[in-house]
């Protein structure tokens, strides 16, 4: 007992700084499990031989946090929503039913604006009237201004502030302000996921696993249609671009729709590859592309950059070596109506850009004429890998070089987590290529990945004497031509 009263003298003085009056008892409770070492399960208060619990009725008129969940709920890891419930004071006035909407457009900045509460309420005493349930951050101390009374004069209503019992539920609390509630205080919450049709994908930290499945109900409650929370478990395996999870709520069924750019997409997470915020990128690549030109997608994924290319009537060949992506990428390209424009294939990202994408640009470029506006775009979205793979465009191609209008035009991404993130990518294609780019490329900032980790895409046109090799002067004699031969393929 004594440690209790000290304790309240301490929270009164040093805490909150108040009257004595409004010492709440919990938190002397707390205050005084920190001074003992212990959090007592049970507290017996010997007013009316009842057991005490936390007070349902708190009016605090400073608290910026009034609206928060019960604090009891600190620490639950399996959701129970009667716990969040817990009944708050608030400012109020009384006015005749006929005059309510006349007085809510003349005090908008002091009235209740938290969405899910209810601004005008019944008064269960005076059928003719109704409670307008005031702002308490606006009217802090239950009386309103100068000019909000005058307003009141002119109206006919008691300038009078009455205190509302207004209660709160699970119902009434936002998805963020609910967890914030539940973790240990000062630790980071997550209440942000990607949304992938009828799932929601989740990157916990670690300090966030105990309270998991409880993190992954409440994303569900809150946000409707998301009937599937997921959260990863491993960093993405850059073979097939996917990773394990473990579903924290609601169903277990990862084959989901989405639609992006307008153009819908049907995959199964668990998987393939994708990532919605990738979108606007999606559509900045289509756009640069017109009518008959010609796309290869080296790491293709389930379609966002192939489908909307063949949309807009370019000629599209679509690579990913992930068999469920190129199932998935056929199945789209069907849903879609393109897969007479798309050429789909299954194969490693090198033997994409040896067989089909060589033989194609040796078909093609040969025959551009002087002015002709075809325009041929290599797309390679393996952030992690794809600048490793640009050696392959060194004399990928035997002859004269092209115009170099018609050079094809690779847009590259990856990782950086340098100081200077374009001048890394841009040095490690260089080292690649084994030419300088300078004055030759451009890079644009996609989007920050994690922090010091950026994702970039690099855009240029192969150099002629990156990309071919002149054919031998004395290709015409056979001994010669064996030799060539054999170069070629040694430098593959």
């Amino acid at each position: 007992l004594w440690r209790l009263g000290y304790c309240a003298r301490l929270l009164k003085t040093n805490h909150f700084r108040t009257a004595a009056s409004n010492t709440s008892f919990p938190a002397v409770w707390m205050l005084l499990a920190q001074h003992s070492g212990r959090i007592p399960e049970l507290f017996v208060v010997v007013k009316k031989n009842t057991f005490f619990t936390m007070p349902e009725t708190v009016e605090d008129k400073t608290n910026p946090e009034l609206y928060l969940p019960h604090p009891g709920v600190r620490g639950m890891t399996l959701l129970n929503r009667e716990a969040f419930k817990r009944t708050v004071v608030v400012p109020a006035l009384k006015v005749k039913k006929e005059i309510v909407h006349g007085v809510l457009k003349s005090l908008k900045q002091s009235v209740l604006q938290r969405p899910g509460l209810k601004r005008v309420v019944e008064d269960p005493e005076d059928e003719d009237s109704r409670f307008v349930i005031l702002d308490p951050h606006k009217v802090p101390e239950f009386s309103l201004g100068e000019s909000e009374q005058q307003v009141l004069k002119q109206l006919n209503v008691p300038p009078e502030v009455s205190k509302y019992q207004l209660e709160l539920s699970y119902e009434n609390f936002k998805s963020e302000e609910i967890l914030r509630a539940v973790l240990p205080e000062g630790q980071e919450v997550t209440s942000g996921f990607s949304r992938v049709g009828h799932i929601a994908h989740l990157n916990l930290r670690d300090h966030q696993l105990p309270y998991r499945h409880l993190i992954g109900q409440v994303i569900m409650d809150k946000n409707p249609g998301i009937t599937c929370v997921v959260n990863k478990t491993n960093i993405i395996d850059s073979t097939y671009r996917n990773f394990e999870m473990e579903v924290l709520a609601g169903e277990n069924n990862l084959v989901t729709k989405v639609k992006e750019n307008n153009i819908s997409y049907e995959l199964d997470f668990s998987k393939v590859y994708w990532n919605p915020r990738l979108s606007t990128e999606h559509g900045r690549i289509v756009e640069l592309l017109r009518a008959g030109d010609v796309l290869f997608d080296v790491f293709a994924g389930v379609g966002p950059f192939a489908i909307p290319a063949a949309k807009r009537k370019c000629r599209v060949f679509a690579n990913d070596l992930n068999p469920q992506s190129y199932s998935w990428l056929l199945h789209n390209c069907r849903l879609n109506k393109v897969d007479t424009k798309v050429k789909a294939f299954n194969m490693d990202g090198r033997d994409f850009l040896r067989g089909p994408v060589r033989e194609e640009l040796s078909k093609e470029l040969p025959l551009l004429k002087e002015g002709q506006k075809t325009a041929f775009h290599i797309v390679m979205n393996l952030p992690a890998l794809a600048v490793e793979f640009l050696d392959v465009f060194r004399h990928l191609l035997v002859g004269e070089p092209c115009s170099p209008a018609a050079l094809p035009t690779v847009h590259c991404y990856g990782f950086s987590k340098h100081s200077d993130p374009a001048r890394d990518i841009q040095e490690r294609a260089e080292a690649a290529l084994g030419t300088s780019l300078a004055g030759r490329c451009s890079t644009f900032p996609v989007r920050n990945v994690a922090p010091n980790k950026e994702m970039l895409c690099l855009s240029f046109q192969i150099p002629a004497d990156v990309l071919y090799k002149r054919p031998c002067p004395e290709e015409a004699k056979p001994a010669s031509k064996r030799l060539c031969t054999s170069q070629d393929s040694s430098e593959e």
